[in-house]
């Protein structure tokens, strides 16, 4: 744009080029004529050129009045839908929201949250990023991720945390274990038994509370094979490779061929998390937040 023309100069053009009168512009504009004629007058200037042939009696365009009238409406037309993009984006209902998670939580009520978080805000996508705790808690530290719904992080420096869901660990048998028939077991009981794990490279902390009711007991696990999911570990113990001890909910979609107990003599349960940056204050971030279920709206930093 030609330095010195504004976007008012350019409403203000167009209400005398659509009303071609002078004074009828100025009461649509609720400015004083003498104003508005001077408004006129100073885009000229600016272009260079006579936009308007103005007599006693009419007011006319020029060639170059008639293409400006065109262009203008178009300019401010541009302008507003820009201006409301950036205020959308400002208030968090529009943009794009990178939203990690771990597989286990999907039984669960936050990742109900997207659903109504998408019918709230349309114009926001929200991009689904399935991973490991540790490795989601990294993509969120390096901007990769905007938040993170994950099990039992690790203190992560700059990082807030949230507490969302908070459930107790099941041990996990074949259907022909000699214990399957029973109605409960405990982690003392399974520590000689062969075990079906994920990595500790998943989470240290995830690692570590999940075998608790073995330590608890003085046992330690003998982990024979490992598995990146808990779909893919409940199916390996249901081949007979061996036992586990998984979060609850990771166990509602076990296969019929396995059988799924509660755990005895421990306290050690496992808490679902939702996991931000510290300096990440966007409307975006708190209206997602807003709709997730068990958030509180209170952050807490590790």
């Amino acid at each position: 744009m030609v330095d010195g023309v504004e976007l008012r100069h350019l409403r203000y053009f167009l209400a005398v080029a659509e009303e071609l009168h002078f004074g009828r512009a100025a009461a649509r504009l609720h400015i004083a004529q003498p104003a508005l004629t001077q408004q006129i007058q100073r885009l000229e200037t600016l272009l260079g050129g006579r936009l308007l042939d103005r007599t006693s009696r009419s007011v006319a365009l020029t060639p170059a009045g008639a293409v400006l009238r065109e262009r203008a409406a178009a300019i401010l037309g541009h302008a507003a839908r820009d201006l409301d993009e950036v205020t959308r984006i400002g208030q968090g209902s529009q943009g794009r929201l990178y939203l990690g998670f771990v597989p286990s939580v999907l039984p669960l009520e936050p990742l109900r949250g997207v659903r109504e978080f998408r019918e709230r805000y349309p114009l926001v996508q929200v991009e689904l990023v399935e991973g490991f705790t540790t490795r989601l808690m990294e993509q969120l530290g390096h901007g990769a991720l905007d938040t993170a719904i994950v099990r039992d992080p690790d203190p992560q420096p700059g990082i807030h945390t949230a507490p969302l869901v908070t459930e107790p660990y099941m041990a996990v048998l074949p259907a022909d274990h000699p214990y399957a028939g029973r109605d409960s077991v405990t982690g003392g009981e399974l520590g000689d038994q062969p075990f079906v794990f994920f990595p500790r490279a998943a989470g240290g902390r995830a690692h570590d509370r999940n075998l608790a009711p073995l330590h608890e007991a003085g046992q330690r696990p003998r982990v024979v094979q490992e598995g990146t999911t808990w779909t893919t570990i409940l199916y390996l113990v249901a081949q007979g490779l061996g036992v586990t001890i998984a979060p609850r909910s990771a166990t509602f979609t076990a296969p019929d061929s396995v059988r799924v107990l509660p755990l005895t003599g421990t306290s050690s349960d496992t808490t679902i998390y939702v996991a931000t940056r510290a300096d990440d204050d966007r409307a975006l971030i708190r209206n997602f937040l807003a709709l997730l279920p068990g958030h509180s709206g209170s952050r807490a930093v590790n």
